[in-house]
């Protein structure tokens, strides 16, 4: 990573990010096949909804499963590699669903182990998993009464996935959620996304697929696994009219406190950024980033480029700085092991977390902003044709009452100004050891002197506590 040094920034710039608070957030929240949650204002006026999202806004941080059938061929067919993304090999081939079908039999995962899943989560510091109950390609990791379609019934293994994944995180504490595919199935004649051994998406029979499985399998997953955090809805093609509500109301009927993403094609609990899109702006919303740890969902045997732990730690600091959740991706090989570059990477966050965890946990947004970047003075735009913004990594600022926590990604070579505040600051620390760190104040501002080299050269963090609960900036 290449550090921005420069901490100075123009009012106007200033006055610029202001402005563009959540129409920025909303402005990148582009979802797979095409569709785009609609903004809302930053704050529900509902309590309920507040209420379901308590837990939530404290999490910060969770894992993403993404596993079946597709992590048995891992990106390769009949000996060719294939393109894209691993969890999409049977569209990209494209595979017939009767070829597909016979990858059935060869999954028996004999090494997976639900509590060392639960346990892999615990170490790395996540608060919730959400993993894949069936995925794009029709395939249910549980025991399914409207489709034998399943891992119980049409596999060597015969055990369900989800049942013990449940039990292993009521035993430990953590909370679980489901992604479910409630528009393409590629092995339904009726489902959306298969049209090479099917007709096209408009002259299927869409509500015969919806009403026949994929609202059955929800209420499924909602009455047979215990307290479900969420479920995780995607790719909201054809879901117009009365049908994303169906799903609304079997999922408020059955569990009100279980939390509904927002890709299910009407708005829901939370905003869900597009995959691995941080967006630029604090936003008061709820939201979350779902990313991946390598650049595929689904295992792919070729895929060894992994984000670094330091990549990872900025990442999470980056959006709770901004007010959101990071849904950090896993996907484990078809015997049921998460890969070990995996686990290391998460298991060195984890360790990080620890000692570091009060500036992510519960933390609220940066109250100052300029230390996320600076937006293209000519009027630049990104690859998705948002307005482009020159980030700053060097440092982040997360906040509770009266604190604020600052982690530096790079070791600042002079001594250290943050903006200046009408509180009144009472000391400074690090975090990870509660050691005093040298501090003076210069014109309203507190300048920060610290050690070199840096205690934590993947993240330190310094507290700054002041009077008063929140921050009132000097403008």
């Amino acid at each position: 990573m290449k550090t921005v040094r420069t901490m100075r920034t123009t009012s106007r710039i200033r006055r610029a990010k202001i402005a563009a608070g959540l129409t920025s957030l909303a402005a990148v929240l582009l979802i797979a096949g095409g569709f785009v949650q609609p903004p809302r204002p930053a704050t529900s006026a509902d309590p309920q909804k507040e209420q379901r999202l308590r837990w939530f806004r404290e999490a910060k941080y969770g894992l993403f499963i993404h596993w079946g059938l597709y992590a048995i061929p891992a990106g390769q067919w009949q000996g060719k590699r294939t393109l894209g993304l691993g969890e999409w090999i049977m569209f990209r081939a494209p595979v017939p669903v009767r070829r597909y079908e016979t990858l059935t039999s060869q999954f028996n995962p004999v090494r997976y182990n639900a509590d060392e899943w639960v346990k892999l989560a615990k170490d790395a510091g996540m608060k919730y998993i959400v993993i894949t109950s069936k995925h794009h390609d029709g395939f249910a990791l549980f025991k399914s009464a409207v489709s034998t379609y399943n891992v119980v019934d049409a596999t060597p293994f015969k055990r369900d996935i989800l049942k013990e994944l449940a039990v292993a995180c009521a035993r430990q504490g953590m909370r679980l959620g489901f992604y479910y595919s409630q528009s393409q199935d590629w092995h339904e004649p009726n489902g959306a996304g298969n049209t090479w051994d099917f007709p096209a998406d408009d002259k299927k029979d869409y509500d015969q697929y919806l009403r026949g499985k994929a609202e059955p399998q929800v209420r499924e997953l909602l009455t047979g696994y215990g307290p479900v955090a969420l479920i995780w809805f995607d790719t909201p093609r054809m879901m117009t009219g009365d049908r994303p509500h169906r799903f609304t109301r079997i999922v408020r009927s059955l569990q009100p406190d279980t939390l509904i993403d927002g890709r299910l094609g009407v708005e829901g609990d939370y905003l869900s950024t597009g995959d691995n899109v941080i967006p630029p702006a604090v936003s008061t919303a709820a939201w979350e980033v779902p990313a991946t740890i390598n650049h595929t969902w689904g295992y792919r045997q070729d895929d060894t480029d992994w984000k670094s732990p330091g990549q990872v730690a900025f990442k999470l600091v980056d959006i709770v700085s901004k007010g959101g959740n990071y849904l950090l991706n896993v996907g484990p090989m078809a015997d049921g092991v998460v890969p070990q570059a995996s686990q290391e990477i998460l298991r060195t966050v984890g360790r990080w977390l620890q000692v570091n965890g009060d500036a992510v946990y519960g933390a609220s947004p940066t109250p100052f902003g300029e230390e996320l970047g600076e937006p293209s003075a000519r009027g630049a735009r990104d690859l998705r044709g948002d307005a482009l913004v020159y980030q700053q990594i060097q440092w982040r600022v997360t906040a509770k009452p009266g604190k604020l926590y600052v982690t530096f990604f790079d070791e600042p070579r002079a001594p250290f100004a943050l903006p200046p505040i009408r509180n009144t600051i009472k000391r400074a620390y690090r975090l990870a050891d509660q050691a005093p760190v040298e501090m003076k104040m210069d014109n309203g501002r507190a300048v920060l002197n610290l050690e070199r080299p840096i205690f934590d050269p993947m993240a330190t963090v310094v507290v700054v506590e002041f009077e008063g609960e929140n921050v009132e900036r000097v403008r």
